[in-house]
């Protein structure tokens, strides 16, 4: 499916692409992104309870600037969490496949923890090597989204076939928060699953990336999230999410984002998820429609 989605003012901020079919590996999504070049100041990257795969081609660089002032350039690999402490992110005319990774197949299809990145925006270069910059050049080649698609999903069901999977009781406890929504005890985990509570946290931070207690909060911030772009009341919003009350759900939000929750709502980070994003995808998007993240009414754009 091919969209666009819009910024504030109403411009063409990306075309996107979502793939036809769901991915081999079990806990992958991905999207194609085309970056038109209209927002130099770039987008507030919101956090979200995945490990991030940006693998850029095409003209121009795709940019990531930390709250330090870093920046990073090309392809990339984003811890969990990534966005926490007012990252941006801007392109000039890029073109990516972006994959989502569940916690639970990022340390077989990365090589490496999620643990060593930190939440943290590092080159992929630096874990694939060569790899890295080779899968840019074959989807920089290719003539279609779909194309590019099935080479990515191609490497990485290789990569997971022979990486190294997570302990069943971190995958378990995982997708028990996830499932959750992130309203889960952290010691109700550990009895659930045989071990004490400081086993599980350390068996989890070392092999998801996070300790317990933070992935569920993210989790359960994610959620809210996506509920305020949906229109949600806050107050509802907070009290349906688990939140003590408004004001939690609003010092949750600007700890993770810098933003309030009523400015969080028109952030094009999160407006593009409908379209892009199997697992928060409306039935409008299903349907190609307009939604209020901006998919064009009026026909798709020309994607490659």
């Amino acid at each position: 499916m091919r969209s666009s989605a819009r910024g504030r003012a109403g411009a063409v901020v990306w075309d996107v692409a979502r793939p036809e079919r769901p991915s081999r590996v079990p806990g992958v999504s991905m999207a194609g992104f085309r970056d038109r070049g209209t927002a130099a100041a770039g987008h507030r990257a919101v956090p979200h309870p995945a490990v991030s795969l940006a693998l850029e081609f095409g003209t121009g660089p795709l940019i990531v600037d930390d709250a330090s002032g870093r920046q990073r350039r090309g392809s990339l690999v984003a811890g969990v969490g990534f966005g926490f402490g007012a990252v941006r992110v801007r392109g000039e005319n890029f073109e990516a496949v972006q994959v989502r990774l569940s916690p639970v197949v990022a340390h077989a299809i990365l090589g490496v923890s999620p643990a060593e990145l930190d939440g943290a925006v590092v080159s992929l270069d630096e874990v694939w090597g060569r790899e890295a910059s080779r899968i840019g050049e074959r989807l920089g080649e290719a003539s279609s989204w779909e194309e590019r698609f099935a080479l990515t999903d191609a490497l990485l069901a290789r990569r997971c076939g022979r990486g190294v999977p997570v302990d069943p009781e971190v995958a378990w406890a995982w997708e028990r928060i996830a499932a959750g929504r992130g309203l889960v005890r952290v010691d109700a985990l550990a009895a659930e699953v045989g071990w004490s509570r400081k086993r599980l946290w350390s068996r989890f931070r070392s092999q998801i990336g996070l300790p317990p207690k933070r992935a569920a909060r993210l989790v359960r911030f994610d959620h809210a999230a996506h509920r305020l772009v949906a229109g949600g009341d806050v107050a509802r919003v907070a009290a349906e999410s688990g939140y003590a009350d408004q004001s939690h759900l609003h010092r949750e939000t600007v700890a993770f984002t810098g933003v309030t929750p009523v400015a969080l709502a028109g952030e094009p980070w999160l407006a593009v998820d409908d379209i892009a994003w199997a697992d928060h995808a409306t039935g409008a998007a299903e349907r190609g429609r307009s939604v209020s993240a901006g998919t064009r009414g009026d026909g798709e754009p020309a994607l490659a």
